[in-house]
């Protein structure tokens, strides 16, 4: 499947990995749907790839943690007649904070509807449409934290095992329609993630890596069919992602909640 003048649909494509993926895909020739909070934003990006790329870019402004966003976007590229061919779940975000105690109930409804409902709903609508015309690409951004329990961010380690687990499943059930779905699971990023989660001073992100390479790893794995791809793991962090498997829970767990404490950065 040629990437040219294919239309890629990102939700959060005004920050962190979503500018990267509206770039490389920008750059192929391929066409644009933006998708965030922001319509102004929104603008200013889709006026930059049209000017850049000579591509068409066109924008949708919705809050993502609504249960109606999902169906607002789907509804918004029928009536305009825009055919989505690449789907890329891009937006999400995290919060550090003990989940009892500090995080707020609509913190993490929140994060579990940007992170697991809205992707899952965007999925139940247009891969009926990709498996009809027999052409199709998704790819949902999960994290290496699909693979452990995170005490200090445990509703987002819990939305990214959902993510991973639910997109292995469903690539193996369009086996054989032309449509693939890729997961990426990226270590820790330089994007506005952290800042945003309160993580920037915690060891966690104290050695976070650039985001392009990252999201050009996901795209060519979304571009082969592949079923996961993970990227961005630098020194350690590659030691660590192999011992998780035979590490005892509760050993790792300890592991994981030193990295996120405030100020873990320095220590």
């Amino acid at each position: 499947m040629s990437k040219s003048k294919k239309t890629a649909l990102i939700t959060g494509s005004y920050g962190g990995l979503g500018t990267r993926f509206a770039d490389i895909h920008a750059a192929s020739g391929g066409d644009l749907i933006l998708v965030g909070r922001v319509q102004t934003k929104l603008d200013a990006q889709a006026k930059e790839m049209e000017k850049k790329y000579h591509v068409t870019a066109h924008t949708i402004a919705a809050d993502l943690s609504s249960p109606d966003a999902a169906q607002q976007i789907y509804n918004t590229c029928k009536e305009n007649g825009w055919n989505v061919d690449y789907l890329i779940n891009n937006a999400g975000y995290g919060g550090q904070g003990d989940f009892a105690r500090e995080r707020t109930m609509e913190q993490d409804l929140s994060m579990i509807a940007v992170n697991v409902e809205t992707p899952t709903r965007l999925c139940k609508l247009f891969l009926p449409d990709m498996i009809k015309r027999g052409s199709g690409k998704v790819l949902n951004v999960s994290s290496t934290a699909a693979t452990m329990p995170g005490p200090l961010q445990a509703c987002y380690y819990a939305t990214k095992a959902y993510v991973t687990s639910w997109s292995n499943a469903v690539s193996r059930e369009l086996k054989d329609t032309g449509v693939t779905m890729t997961c990426l699971m990226p270590g820790a990023m330089s994007t506005g993630f952290a800042n945003a989660g309160g993580l920037s001073d915690t060891a966690l992100f104290a050695n976070a890596t650039d985001p392009t390479p990252v999201a050009q790893a996901g795209y060519d794995a979304m571009m082969k069919g592949k079923m996961n791809i993970t990227a961005g793991l630098v020194g350690i962090q590659k030691i660590f992602m192999k011992l998780t498997p035979i590490l005892p829970k509760k050993m790792l767990m300890d592991n994981v909640y030193n990295m996120q404490m405030r100020g873990s950065a320095k220590k």
